[in-house]
């Protein structure tokens, strides 16, 4: 079976996607402050780019939208009908990246937190992990 790519209108509808300075983006970088951790946005140096990341502290922080992520349990990580074989695989690639990135961070010694799109009442909860010793897992 052959992957088609999204129509010229589905990928304009997608491409409108916020992919930074989301809801739940805002919400971290307010917590984050709250705790009086300094962090710097979109750290490109670091594997994944994740999107809050502190060097000296050896921290970092990747919020991941449910659908694009594809968050494993969630109502949000839907497969859209059409296509399918081509969201299945893009999905699949994120992911693979997504632990490719974290397992990166957790080698060069990061603390790594991974903040779900639908978790955003357990953001304290999460960031708090960074403040622990050791390494904290997605």
């Amino acid at each position: 079976m052959k992957i088609i790519r999204p129509d010229a209108e589905t990928s304009a509808r997608m491409a409108r996607i916020r992919q930074k300075g989301t809801k739940i983006e805002a919400a971290v970088a307010l917590m984050l402050r709250d705790l009086g951790l300094h962090y710097r946005r979109n750290v490109r140096k670091l594997p994944g780019s994740p999107d809050f990341a502190n060097q000296s502290k050896r921290w970092a922080v990747f919020v991941h939208g449910c659908f694009w992520h594809h968050h494993a349990g969630c109502y949000r990580a839907t497969v859209p009908k059409s296509n399918r074989r081509f969201w299945l695989n893009k999905f699949h690639d994120n992911k693979r990246r997504d632990a490719r990135s974290v397992r990166l961070l957790q080698r060069e010694g990061y603390r790594v937190v991974v903040i779900w799109e639908c978790q955003a009442h357990r953001i304290r909860d999460k960031l708090t992990k960074i403040l622990e010793t050791g390494r904290v897992n997605p």
